[in-house]
Order: structure tokens, then C-alpha cells, then sequence
């Protein structure tokens, strides 16, 4: 029987880890993250952990998993979000590495062209993730290929975009049950940045890297991962191209990201101060296509940074002064308005909370799809105030969440 029905799932973690008198620290070091994510967990200030985390974490408390997943049950696969269709090929294309270099490979215009194609249609259609998959298996087999087909500065100029595919893999990957498949990619994309000597290249791969560092839980490598690569390109930064002073721009807002999720206030804001500072440099209008850096971005990151800080009311006066809709990137804004979003539901204003994520799904639909915040909000309006269930049971069944 279950004892503790009435608590969240952070709350009954804590009280299992203080029955089995281990301290956050112990208990971090014991599953492989810190004790600043313990604590996250337990305050339920991220989301729970996958299945997996949560059988390692109860082997360390000696427990039985179905006591930690017992609340959780089909509401857990709902919150973390579906396999899309085209995940097989995207995993087949990932897993299948050419081994002989005897295939002709496409010209590098051809590839750049194609990936730049891919970009757009990122930023551009509502349903991005199923345009990506269409494109995604082709171009990294015909990247790997290139990889082996050329040699010498042509065979560095295709690992630099061999790297930028795996980062747009990673962006299709993500949120979907492959966790196995988001860290290989990562992997990857950072050893064919190094073997490119592109500095544009590293920092980019640098940027996905940290971010699933950071998804998992382990903020501590993830801000180390930022650290050394913006180390690497502080000296080209100054003088370096537009794009790779955007791309500074970008991992120092990814450093204020990283510690705001762990609680630091003071740093994160001075690493967004840093990251605004870099984007008053751009040209206006520039915006930068891996990670949506930019001038106009930065309104949108301080409403992020101010979430993660657990400050609801911060974070909606940040959203007042910003327009959502200059954010050219569909998807970005539409995460943006989910960021928003959680902010009006920290500030327990339901229905300003479904208003903003219904404006999310018409911005695009397969963002808020595999949003796990998303997601779990979108439920618990279902049983909110009578005056948001019908908006709220409309989002939940275009989301997927309800039949």
C-alpha cells in the first residue's frame, strides 16, 4: 500500500531519501548527479526523472521503483512525450556509418545548401520535426560519406557540417524516448567539430553538448562544458565572424541557463547581462540559425532565466516587455510562449496559462507536442477551474494527451 498518497513526487523522494539517512549529496553521487539536482527534484522544481533514473535511484535508497513511480503510472509516458514516426530512419541514418570512402560524395555546396534548406524549413514550418525527418536520414548518410570521400581541408570543411547535421538531428531527437541515441549524436557532433579546427563548428556542438548535460541533470558538467568552450573562443570571438560572435553570445546565455536551473541567481543573471551585452554587437536583424541568438532573443531568455529561478512574477513582467511574435523562428516562439506559460502557472493564473499555450500549439503544434512542461500543465488544467476545462480539454486532445 502506498503511505504517502497525498504528497508530490518530489516530496515523497525526500522523504524516502531522509528514511534512508542519506544526504542529497550522497544520494546524487550514488545515481551520478549532484546534490543541486537532487534538491531540484525534491522541490519538484524540474520535471520527474525518466524510468530509468528512477530504478537507479531507488536501488541507492533500497526501495522498490514501483514505490517512487507509483504516482506517476501512464501520467509519466504522457508527460514525456511520444516517439515520433520518423525516429526509426533518423536512428537508422545515426547508427549506419559508412566504412569505405569509395562512393562519390556530393559536393560540399550541394551538402551546405541542403543543410541550409533544413534550417529554414526548421524555423518555418509549424510541423518541423516531421519536415525534419523526412530530411534528416538522407543528409547524414550523404555527410558521413563526404567525411570519408574527401580529404585533407575539403574533408575538415565536411566535418564541420557533419557536426551542424548531428546538431539539427539533436534538435529533432530531443524530448522523445531515446536518450541512448540525443547522447550519441551530442558525442559525435563535438569529436567531428574538433576534427574540423572550425571555431564556429565547436562552439555550436559546444552549445548542443552542454544543453543535454544540463537536460540530464548533471549541471556541473554541463556548465564545465560551456566554460571550456567559451574559454577556447574568447580569444576569435572579439574578432572573429558575425556568427561566431553570436555564437559566444549564446553559450553565455547557455551559462546563465545552466546555473539558473540550479538556483543561482546572482550568476545567472550576470551571464545574461554578459550574453545581452554580446547580442547589442549584432547587426539588427541578425539571427542566428542553431541556436536563435539574436537581439530579439533576449527578452525571451530573461523570461526563461527567470522561470528556472522560480520567479513567476518576474518572469511575466519580462514577457509584458517582449513580443513574442518578432521571434522569427516558429518553434523558438512557440518555446517561448511555454516558458511564459509556466510562469503564469507559478502564478497560479490558469487562464492565462491556457490562453498562452494554445498560442504556442497555433504557433507550432509539434513543439508543445514534446514538451514535457507543456505537457504536464496541459493535464493538470484538466482538472483546473470550470471556466479553462474546455480550452483546456481541446488543447489536451490536440496535443495528443487525451483521446
Amino acid at each position: 500500500m502506498d503511505s504517502l498518497p497525498e504528497l508530490t513526487f518530489g516530496q515523497r523522494l525526500k522523504v524516502y531519501r531522509e528514511r534512508s539517512g542519506k544526504t542529497r549529496a550522497v544520494l546524487g553521487g550514488l545515481v551520478g548527479r549532484s546534490a543541486e539536482w537532487v534538491k531540484a527534484v525534491e522541490t519538484d522544481r524540474i520535471l520527474p526523472p525518466r524510468i530509468h533514473m528512477l530504478d537507479r535511484i531507488a536501488r541507492a535508497l533500497k526501495i522498490d521503483v514501483s514505490v517512487l513511480a507509483v504516482e506517476l503510472g501512464d501520467r509519466s509516458a504522457a508527460v514525456n512525450g511520444p516517439e515520433h514516426p520518423a525516429l526509426a530512419s533518423v536512428r537508422d541514418a545515426v547508427n549506419r556509418i559508412p566504412l569505405s570512402g569509395d562512393t562519390p560524395a556530393e559536393s560540399l555546396a550541394g551538402l551546405r545548401e541542403r543543410l541550409a534548406v533544413a534550417w529554414r524549413a526548421r524555423h518555418q514550418a509549424s510541423d518541423h520535426r516531421t519536415v525534419l525527418g523526412g530530411l534528416l536520414p538522407g543528409l547524414l548518410r550523404d555527410g558521413q560519406r563526404a567525411v570519408l570521400a574527401y580529404e585533407g581541408d575539403q574533408r575538415r570543411q565536411a566535418q564541420a557540417l557533419l557536426a551542424e547535421m548531428l546538431g539539427l538531428a539533436q534538435m529533432f531527437i530531443a524530448y522523445q524516448p531515446a536518450a541512448e541515441l540525443l547522447w550519441r549524436v551530442a558525442d559525435r557532433a563535438m569529436v567531428a567539430a574538433q576534427e574540423s579546427g572550425d571555431p564556429e563548428a565547436l562552439a555550436c556542438a559546444g552549445w548542443f553538448l552542454c544543453q543535454v548535460h544540463r537536460d540530464a541533470g548533471d549541471w556541473d558538467t554541463a556548465m564545465a562544458v560551456t566554460l571550456d568552450v567559451l574559454s577556447a573562443l574568447e580569444p576569435r570571438a572579439a574578432d572573429g565572424s558575425t556568427n561566431l560572435l553570436a555564437l559566444w553570445g549564446a553559450l553565455n546565455f547557455e551559462a546563465a541557463y545552466t546555473v539558473a536551473r540550479a538556483g543561482e541567481e546572482g550568476r545567472a543573471w550576470r551571464y545574461w547581462d554578459r550574453a545581452d551585452q554580446v547580442a547589442q554587437r549584432l547587426p539588427k536583424g541578425f539571427y542566428q540559425p542553431q541556436t536563435s541568438f539574436s537581439q530579439v532573443i533576449m527578452g525571451a531568455h530573461a523570461v526563461t532565466v527567470a522561470v528556472e529561478l522560480q520567479k513567476s512574477g518576474e518572469a511575466v513582467r519580462q514577457a509584458r516587455r517582449h513580443d513574442a511574435a518578432a521571434i522569427p523562428s516558429r518553434p523558438r516562439r512557440a518555446r517561448h510562449l511555454i516558458e511564459v506559460a509556466r510562469a503564469h502557472y507559478g502564478k497560479d493564473d490558469k487562464e492565462a496559462t491556457v490562453a498562452t499555450l494554445r498560442k504556442a500549439y497555433e504557433s507550432a503544434p509539434e513543439t508543445i507536442r514534446f514538451n514535457g512542461y507543456a505537457r504536464q500543465i496541459t493535464l493538470d488544467l484538466l482538472d483546473g477551474p470550470r471556466s479553462i476545462r474546455d480550452d483546456a480539454r481541446d488543447l489536451a486532445v490536440k496535443v495528443g494527451l487525451v483521446p
